[in-house]
Formats: C-alpha cells, sequence, structure tokens
C-alpha cells in the first residue's frame, strides 16, 4: 500500500469482535484491514465455552464445518451443596441446542484467517500506537509493526475499536468505564484429564476452601477434548472485599476440592494460570464517534450473568459492520449513530437486570442460600439457565420468560447510578 492510500474500515485488534467486523465488512466489499498486537496463534485469559449464541453467529460466518471438529457440549452440570444437575441448552427457534469449546488461540486464528479469506487485510504483530487525527477527526492510526520496527500511518474513513477490555485505543478518544457497574475478575488454568471429552460444561456455584471455609465467586469446568480441560473461577466486583481478594488462592483451592472425577492435581497442571478484569454491561461509554465505533469487550459488552463475551464481540461486531456497510454504500456517516440505540434495544434492558443480579450474588451469605434452594429445583434451575445464556424465547410466555418479565419490570423503575 501507498503511504497516503485510505482503507475503507481500520479495525484496531484481532480477536473476536475485530474479526467479525473485518469478515462482515470484507465480504460487502470494502477494504478492510486488521492491526492486532500480537502474532497468532496466541492466548487468552478464557473459559473457551461458545454458548448457543456464539455459534450461531460463527455458523451464520459459514464456519460450521470448522466448528464440527472441536469438543461439542450438551449443557450445563450444576454443582452446589452436595447436589448435582445437569441442564441440557433449551430448544430454541434462534439458535442451537449445543455448544463448543474451543481454545481462544485456535478460535481466533479461525475467524480471522476465515476473514482474510472474505478479503480483508490482517497486519499481525502490529500495535496500534494512537488515532490519526485530522481537523479533530479520527482518520485511522499511528501503528508500529514489531517486526520491521517500523512506525506509520493507516488512514481509513472510519475505525473499528476492538482491542479488549483494556483498550487503550479507546481510552485515547475518552472511552471509560461506568464504576458504578460491575466489574469482573477471571482467572484460568489447563490441566490435563481424563474426563477431557466430557459432554457437559461444569459450573461450581458453592466454593469452598479444603477446610470447608466459604468462598466467593463461581468455579467452571470446560473439557476440551484434547486431553485437558480448562478450569477457573470468577468474581464479580460487587463483592464486597472484591480489590483484596487473592484470585490465584480462590483457584487453587477450587482445583484442590473439585470433583474427584476430574483428576485435577498439581502433577496434572500443564501451564501457569492467567486471569484478568473484564468491563461488563455495556459500562463503557461513549460507544461511537463521527468516524469510530466501538465493539466487543473494549464496549464492555460482556454478560454480567455468566461472564460469556465471546457471543456478543460476535454480535456486536456484526452489528457494527451493517452500519457501517451502510455509511460506505451512501456517504451517510450518520448511520453510526445509531449503533448506541441499537445496543440499548437489544441488550439495554437485559444487561440492567443482569446488573441488579450482580448486585444479589456479590453477597456470599443470600447466594449460598439462592443456591440451596436453586439446586432442589430442575425446573427452577433451567429457568436460571435460559435466562443467564440470554436463550429467552419470544414465541411463549413460559415460566423462565414470566420470572425474567418480572424482574425487567422493577428494573425499568430503579434508578441506577451514573
Amino acid at each position: 500500500m501507498s503511504a497516503d492510500h485510505r482503507h475503507d474500515v481500520l479495525v484496531i485488534g484481532g480477536g473476536p469482535a475485530g474479526a467479525a467486523s473485518a469478515y462482515w465488512l470484507a465480504q460487502r466489499g470494502h477494504d478492510v484491514v486488521v492491526v492486532e498486537k500480537k502474532t497468532f496463534p496466541r492466548d487468552k485469559t478464557c473459559g473457551d465455552g461458545l454458548t448457543p449464541r456464539a455459534v450461531r453467529q460463527l455458523t451464520d460466518m459459514g464456519l460450521a464445518e470448522q466448528l464440527a471438529g472441536y469438543h461439542r457440549y450438551d449443557g450445563l452440570r450444576a454443582v452446589a451443596h452436595g447436589v448435582t444437575l445437569e441442564l441440557t441448552w433449551p430448544e430454541h427457534p434462534s439458535y442451537p441446542s449445543y455448544g463448543y469449546v474451543v481454545r481462544r488461540r485456535e478460535l481466533d486464528q479461525l475467524v480471522a484467517d476465515h476473514a482474510v479469506k472474505a478479503g480483508a487485510t490482517f497486519r499481525a504483530g502490529t500495535e496500534a500506537l494512537e488515532p490519526l487525527l485530522r481537523d479533530g477527526l479520527v482518520v485511522g492510526a499511528v501503528v508500529r509493526d514489531a517486526e520491521r520496527d517500523v512506525t506509520e500511518q493507516v488512514r481509513a474513513r472510519y475505525v473499528v475499536i476492538a482491542d479488549g477490555a483494556n483498550s487503550r485505543f479507546g481510552r485515547a478518544l475518552g472511552t471509560s468505564r461506568r464504576r458504578s457497574w460491575p466489574q469482573g475478575m477471571a482467572i484460568r488454568g489447563y490441566y490435563e484429564s481424563p474426563r477431557h471429552d466430557d459432554p457437559w460444561i461444569e459450573s461450581s456455584l458453592d466454593l469452598r476452601d479444603r477446610n470447608g471455609n466459604s468462598l466467593p465467586g463461581y468455579g467452571w469446568i470446560f473439557p476440551v477434548g484434547d486431553g485437558e480441560i480448562n478450569v477457573g473461577i470468577g468474581l464479580l466486583s460487587t463483592f464486597r472485599d472484591f480489590k483484596s481478594v487473592n484470585t490465584t488462592h480462590i483457584l487453587d483451592e477450587f482445583a484442590a476440592t473439585a470433583p474427584v472425577y476430574w483428576g485435577i492435581s498439581p502433577e496434572t497442571a500443564t501451564c501457569p494460570p492467567t486471569g484478568g478484569r473484564l468491563p461488563m454491561g455495556g459500562s463503557i461509554e461513549p460507544k461511537v464517534g463521527p468516524t469510530w465505533i466501538v465493539v466487543g469487550d473494549a464496549a464492555g459488552s460482556i454478560n454480567p450473568f455468566n461472564g460469556e463475551g465471546i457471543d456478543y464481540a460476535y454480535e456486536t461486531g456484526r452489528l457494527a459492520a451493517s452500519l457501517l456497510d451502510e455509511a460506505l454504500t451512501t456517504g451517510d456517516g450518520m448511520a453510526l449513530q445509531r449503533y448506541p440505540g441499537m445496543l440499548d434495544a437489544e441488550y439495554g434492558l437485559y444487561f440492567k437486570v443482569a446488573r441488579l443480579f450482580a448486585k444479589v450474588i456479590g453477597q456470599p451469605a443470600l447466594m449460598r442460600e439462592l443456591t440451596r434452594a436453586g439446586m432442589q429445583s430442575r425446573t427452577l434451575m433451567e429457568w436460571v439457565l435460559r435466562i443467564m445464556a440470554n436463550l429467552l424465547r419470544d414465541d411463549e410466555v413460559g415460566p423462565a420468560e414470566m420470572a425474567y418479565r418480572a424482574a425487567a419490570a422493577i428494573a425499568r423503575v430503579i434508578p441506577e447510578r451514573s
């Protein structure tokens, strides 16, 4: 490319949201370039689980055949208070009734390669250092190619910000997290296990240490299907002592007290654990400017109910691409300004209910009693699964929908602190 070439769209970050944006834009014939700081394949702190919503997005991208080569699972095994419930994904008119577990180093490579096949340019090992401005508008980015040790300008009509939960590029444009809203914290590691191909992902809702003392948060075990399992814990900032929690200690205790059938021990660990913090519930604002738009984790598009972000990354990336396609096709950049309203219509009320729920589960004693009661009823836990995974149906008013609508009615009238 010549130094003065101007792309249609520059995407900052090649993870799920960025790669999805690039794919959908390239498929529509636009000149799109992705700059990704890391060189693929690379690992990410993640549970590696793809819910039915994520599977739907990947299928729509034409990746169903490639996904079929990974470990497929049927639903969630919930474990708490000595009770175990195996809950299948519900039947839904829009989403499949199964999920997959795919390591992020493989998943992100898969989608990035797919975007390239659609016509996108992918520049790995290239870091976006700062926005490129002209007359107060973002017109690209100053980037550094690590392999060539070259700093240059990449120009574009529009910029998609998809550089993850700690979005430096977004902050350079004034984005920030609403600190009164929940933030998540997670840590995970991998272990060899004889149950690596188990048909259920597992969640422990009653964490305890080796002495039987209660611990904050929840634990997960996701079978990867390649000889290993992904083991992690998640915690919300609504927990009173969130800032002082030692997540490594909690993970060690969870690994030591997990069901014996997983075969977890210090000797079966295959790598050191990694962790990070996650903005949730759409807590990052603003999400759009005159020539830029924020997607995925960089926009705080993570479900406070369960910490799931991959599906929302694909969905917001696709939504942003549709608006950018309209702006590029019609020449009317005001199309981007509909983005916040569309996000609010799709996720606003759901995320608000989830944020209120996050305040409840931030109280360990209350959480223990809720899980104790819930685990006594398979039907109740099936409702919970549908609500937490955002798989409610529009074509019926079942118990889950009624419970959610009751919570939503309350959420509509409760003001939130900014």
